[in-house]
């Protein structure tokens, strides 16, 4: 070894004084050490003199290159001498102390954590051992422990771990020596298996004997255990030792000894170490018990109050909340089974699959708890140490779930059904085939309805004389009469299909009405009149009486929809009993004088016009309130906005009218007043809500007074549909009376807890278990400038936007009435945490020891004797739809070429519409008729999921953007044929669900192998575009429309082969990779044109988990390349000219008419054949590569939300089973007519 060695870099002279030591310490070999004790000795002292003195030379000890340390290292391990050994640690410690990072790695890497192990073991052979030197050993090893990754394991093998207990228990009053040994000590603990092997030793018992009594002497030293100590008690078998040693209570009287006299909050690390190790003892069962014996929950919760004030003390109110909540005893939810409270028998269950294990469940089985769930270990909550593990669990789990499979990646090229059965199908696009000969091309509006018969349409000659049910009053009063229905059903059995033929309307009803027990009432005093009344058949579509002769739809729709809502009158037999209100039924159709006479009950959930004692709100006789004609009286009247003229496409009346032909399993027979009267979107802003800090806390430990003062709880149960006779319970006029008994309603018990604080429990949907996130429901009896508190309490999603400035929906009657019908954000301390009920494993998947989440919101009343609604997202019914379409044929001209047809049935036996919409040709001759039949097809689908509404609000924005008259839509109209299924899961809407059909599945994971009978909108749909494919004419793009409930703005996924295998890792050949871009293309234009649009959001990657999904089915199965879920918001944007705001319906239905746009801007560049925008696309791809790997899925790109200064207590769940983005997506939009590049005047007009 020569000199030179020991000179390194430039500017590090090669004489340098301590180069020259270290090269004298190097030659000195293993022997000389042992032999020249005194040189060795004199040497190392000069070294550490340079090191302290100058700092430069410690540079050039640890400069690159320089072999300094190994020199250091080596002597170490050859010297016998016990001042030579010192010296060389002290020399160490100097070096370690400073740019300590870089130089502790050097040493690691040297192998000097073994060395000072070695040391330690042969020092602690000789009696006594040098105190010096163990002082010294000992720093160094805490110094260098957490750098070493393997510090635990060279510790345990080499027999360290023992000397350094003996040394404590020898010197436990010698705190000199005792502290460094704990700091050893706590970087041994962080190992589980030595934590374990520590407490088998006894370390446990003598570490409570450091830490107490209270004295606030060394409080350094103090620290430093309690860490120990709280590392050690990670280990279940630690935790349990100390329960059994009856150390849980010690803790907390010495917490509460630190809490009563740190005053000046001086040692709130140590406050923090002892919360810590009871954190870690109740993550075992035995832990929480014995934490409630000592009374743990009152002594931290009053600890934790009094804390509250002093901002910088927040880490103690966290964790002592964390542990408050681990050890709240886990309750169940009050209910008698969590399965829906509606039964709908299937036609034939399922062989698999959650529905089958629902079905196979013994009658007894309590559903709603299992004893087992209390798990041992509980789920790690909230620290930063568990969330970074969470992190990668997440991203790991996403990347398993794309698809790998390459023969799954390329699109099916064999069909999947014979031609023959497809062939019925050819009814439904009559268009293709469509000659319009005897057509007259320049006639009146009229005679567009030759090409575009109304299969919806149905025969009403059997039931001219039968009376209207309409919905009213959930029971009979004793007066109330029931009305045969004598309806006889045309309608073929399901799966079949009307045949629409392009003249005459095809007779299609749907199976016959089962008799409701309702009022009746009549359209007209006359019954020579009614005669020519326009009667709306069950299924809620308008047909003619056969004796009238018929007007053309504009006239139709003029006649009998012109009347006005200017006011109501409720003049009545008797006068409104208070609960009562002015819900009612009309009384007559027209009115000449353009008052409605709404009589009670129609409108149900209605204002009480005057308060006759007390009762429940809305309900018939059998729930305590007389009926509501037996007494005298006069009504007030009440000036009421009219929303049909505010409204385009929505006429109070006929929506009543499309009510009646709608089926749900509850036989709903009220109308709620938001439907009714429309939604006007308001023209005011509404940003994101602001997160007050501390909410979440605070109401938990509104949520923890519960447990500590049981007896303020009123726990009185004011609803409750289990009582299927009177879900409204009777009171003294004290609480809110609730109701959800109508179209898409969800509520399924309110429970009263404090005076003005309610729990409530939602109902999951039909034939399932679980699904708990849409509610709808009426709240009526509050009391004005009260803040109510609402906890929704079985939620089920681990996050949710409503932490992230997403507020509920409130409707106003007394709004409404006012002139103001709209549905506004509302709530304020919102926010979404664990709670404490246990979470059935049936319900969970099998999955134990899962809770549920909490939705809570506060909101105060502004009017007295008001009826309001509460929804999760704006409501849109299935009747609205109805209705919808109903209005948009009155918007068609000669130039409009629309068909609705039925396409099938659903299980509830409500038709799903699918419509036709295209420009009709320019004259009948050849050439046009050829270009009308060879156009494009755009197949669109929303609403398979029913809770997200706000796809069905795009879809309004599209039908109304199609129908429009504007130059655009004109354009668009002659560019393509659209083929649209507006709702896929008519029943799930109606019936309030909020994921699955009535065959408790998720229809968007049946595409693959769908069942005619069980699943019969998705068969049909399926079974369109199969047909498409046969005669190649598949679409050009095919989008289903959806709303997201975790993310913000709106997105689309779609499907890449090349984006898919970059996120995976395997291999694959450039021809596997060759794909054309255009799938890129309608994204990329809308995020140009559509202000809540997110480019960023989108994702290209088909997941394992989505295969069954609409988008991958008909991308895979169909050939479709364009095929694409477009993800709405719930909340609201965060980018664009809408950031910061929560989307409304107006930004929804700007949206579906961007949508519009984009096509045609798609159509222009595929038309141009314009290869440029494809080189773009290709350059976006590249950019956004390095990017997508840090989101490689949907299920990252899930929560893309930054975390909150205060714990959100999730970390446990955040990989729960509702990873489930295809369906849940959301964002913000605001329709801006300006970004419709540039709609005529008119359009505008009409859009807003």
């Amino acid at each position: 070894m020569n000199k030179p060695k020991m000179a390194t870099e430039k500017g590090v002279p090669s004489n340098s004084r301590v180069l020259m030591l270290l090269g004298q310490l190097e030659r000195m070999s293993g022997e000389a050490m042992v032999k020249d004790v005194e040189t060795a000795r004199q040497i190392t002292a000069k070294i550490l003199h340079l090191i302290q003195t100058q700092e430069k030379s410690g540079k050039e000890v640890m400069s690159k290159g320089s072999s300094g340390m190994e020199v250091i290292l080596a002597s170490l391990e050859n010297t016998r001498d016990v001042q030579t050994t010192l010296n060389i640690l002290y020399i160490l410690s100097e070096l370690l102390t400073v740019g300590r990072g870089r130089r502790v790695g050097v040493f690691v890497s040297k192998g000097g954590t073994g060395i000072l192990f070695q040391i330690l073991i042969t020092a602690s052979k000789e009696l006594p051992p040098s105190e010096e030197l163990m002082l010294q050993l000992h720093s160094l090893l805490a110094k260098v422990g957490p750098k070493d990754r393997k510090f635990g394991v060279k510790a345990r093998l080499s027999g360290a771990l023992n000397v350094t207990v003996n040394l404590m228990k020898q010197n436990l009053q010698n705190t000199k020596l005792l502290l460094p040994c704990l700091q050893v000590l706590r970087v041994y603990s962080t190992n589980s298996v030595n934590a374990i092997s520590l407490g088998k030793n006894g370390v446990v018992e003598l570490m409570f004997k450091i830490v107490a009594p209270y004295s606030k002497k060394n409080t350094s030293l103090l620290k430093v255990a309690l860490d120990a100590l709280g590392a050690l008690l990670k280990s279940k078998t630690n935790a349990r030792r100390a329960v059994d040693g009856r150390h849980v209570p010690v803790l907390l009287a010495l917490y509460l000894d630190w809490h009563r006299n740190d005053t000046r909050h001086r040692h709130m690390l140590i406050r923090k170490g002892f919360l810590v190790c009871l954190r870690n003892i109740t993550n075992i069962k035995l832990g929480r018990k014995a934490f409630i014996e000592a009374d743990g929950m009152r002594i931290l919760y009053n600890c934790s109050t009094e804390c509250l004030p002093v901002r910088t003390l927040d880490p103690l109110v966290n964790t002592s909340s964390l542990i408050m909540r681990k050890c709240f005893p886990k309750n169940r939810l009050p209910l008698p089974t969590i399965k829906s409270a509606f039964h709908y028998q299937l036609p034939h269950i399922p062989a698999v699959g959650p529905v089958a294990q629902l079905y196979s469940q013994p009658p007894g089985v309590d559903d709603v708890v299992d004893e087992s769930d209390d798990n041992e270990e509980t789920e790690a909550d909230t620290e930063n140490d568990t969330e970074n593990e969470e992190d990668e669990k997440d991203h790991r789990t996403a990347n398993d779930d794309i698809e790998t499979d390459l023969n799954k990646l390329h699109p099916k090229k064999s069909p999947s059904r014979p031609f023959e059965e497809l062939r019925v199908y050819e009814r439904f696009f009559l268009e293709l085939s469509e000659d319009f000969q005897g057509y007259i091309f320049e006639s009146s509006k009229s005679a567009s309805t030759t090409s575009s018969s109304s299969s919806f349409s149905s025969s009403a000659s059997n039931r001219t004389t039968r009376p209207i049910i309409v919905p009213t009053a959930q029971a009979l009063s004793p007066k109330h009469v029931l009305i045969p229905s004598s309806q006889e059903s045309c309608n073929p059995t399901k799966g079949q299909h009307p045949q629409p033929s392009p003249s005459a309307p095809t007779p299609t009803l749907p199976a016959p009405l089962t008799s409701l027990e309702l009022d009746t009432i009549h359209l007209t005093k006359d019954q020579d009149k009614k005669e020519q009344t326009h009667i709306p058949s069950p299924d809620g579509h308008a047909t003619l009486s056969p004796l009238t002769k018929p007007p053309s739809q504009g006239q139709r729709i003029e006649q009998e929809l012109a009347h006005v809502l200017e006011c109501v009158s409720l003049e009545e037999e008797g006068t409104l009993n208070a609960e009562e209100g002015i819900r009612g039924v009309k009384q007559e159709g027209s009115p000449v004088n353009a008052t409605r006479h709404i009589q009670s009950p129609l409108l149900l959930g209605g204002i009480a016009t005057r308060r006759v004692g007390g009762g429940g709100s809305n309900w018939g006789s059998d729930c305590g309130s007389e009926g509501a004609e037996d007494e005298g009286g006069e009504g007030a009247v009440l000036e009421v906005p009219d929303t049909a003229l505010l409204l385009s496409l929505h006429d109070p009346d006929l929506y009543v009218e499309m009510v009646k032909g709608t089926h749900s399993v509850p036989q709903y027979a009220e109308v709620a007043y938001p439907d009714y009267f429309g939604h006007v979107a308001p023209t005011f802003r509404e940003p994101l809500l602001e997160r007050v800090y501390g909410v979440q806390r605070s109401k938990i430990f509104q949520d923890i007074e519960r447990l500590i003062h049981p007896n303020d709880i009123l726990d009185k149960v004011v609803y409750d549909l289990d009582i299927p006779s009177c879900p409204v319970i009777e009171d003294d006029g004290e609480s809110l009376k609730f109701n959800s008994q109508f179209e898409s309603g969800n509520l399924r018990k309110a429970v009263q807890v404090r005076k003005y604080e309610y729990d409530l429990v939602l109902n999951s949907d039909i034939n399932s278990n679980h699904y708990h996130q849409w509610f709808y429901f009426e709240v009526s009896g509050m009391r004005v400038a009260t803040p109510y508190r609402f906890n929704i309490i079985n939620c089920e999603k681990s996050n949710s936007q409503f932490n992230y400035g997403m507020q509920v929906l409130m409707y106003s009657v007394q709004e409404a009435i006012s002139g103001r019908p709209r549905w506004v954000r509302t709530g304020a301390d919102i926010c979404y945490y664990k709670n404490h009920f246990a979470r059935s494993s049936i319900a969970a998947g099998g999955q134990k020891g899962k809770s549920y989440y909490t939705l809570t919101f506060s909101t105060t009343f502004s009017h007295k004797d008001d009826v309001c609604y509460f929804a999760y997202h704006y409501p849109y019914t299935y009747s609205t739809l109805k209705m919808h379409l109903s209005k948009l044929e009155a918007l068609r001209t000669p130039q409009i070429y629309l068909r609705q047809d039925v396409l099938c049935e659903s299980l509830g036996g409500n038709s799903c519409p699918l419509l036709t919409i295209t420009a009709m040709p320019e004259s009948n001759s050849n050439d046009h008729i050829c270009q009308f039949r060879n156009r494009p097809l755009i197949f669109l689908s929303a609403r398979v999921h029913p809770g997200e509404t706000n796809a069905s609000w795009v879809m309004k924005g599209t039908l109304e953007f199609l129908m429009g008259s504007s130059p655009l839509a004109a354009s668009l109209r002659e560019a393509y044929i659209f083929k649209i299924v507006p709702m896929l899961n008519p029943d799930g809407v109606v019936n309030g669900n909020h994921r699955c059909s009535l065959s408790g599945e998720d229809l968007n994971r049946q595409w693959q192998n769908p069942n005619p009978e069980l699943h019969p909108t998705i068969y049909h749909t399926k079974s369109l575009l199969q047909y498409l494919a046969h005669i190649q004419r598949a679409p050009l793009v095919f989008c289903d429309y959806h709303g997201h409930s975790r993310k913000k703005n709106v997105f689309m996924y779609g499907c890449s082969v090349k984006e898919t295998v970059w996120q995976s890792n395997i291999s694959a050949t450039s021809s596997d990779l060759q794909e054309d871009l255009g799938y890129r293309a309608l994204p990329k234009i809308l995020s140009q044109i559509a202000p809540a649009f997110s480019m960023a959001s989108c994702s290209f990657v088909v997941e394992r988990s989505k295969e069954s999904t609409a988008r991958v089915v008909v991308w895979r199965e169909i050939g479709v390349q364009r095929s694409y879920t477009m993800e709405s918001t719930l909340c609201g944007c965060d980018q664009g000219k809408y950031k910061g705001l929560q989307i409304g319906t107006r930004e929804l239905e700007e949206m579906g008419a961007q949508f519009c746009v984009a096509l045609l801007r798609l159509k222009r560049l595929t038309g141009l054949r314009n290869h440029q925008h494809l080189l773009d696309l290709e350059s976006d791809i590249i950019g956004t590569q390095a990017k997508v790997v840090s989101c490689p899925t949907t299920y990252v790109m899930e929560e893309d939300e930054p975390s909150f200064m205060e714990a959100i207590d999730y970390s446990a769940e955040s990989n729960d089973e509702d990873a489930d983005p295809e369906n849940e997506h959301g964002n913000e939009v605001h329709k801006s007519p300006d970004h419709l590049e540039q709609l005529s005047d008119s359009e505008t007009n009409h859009r807003d």
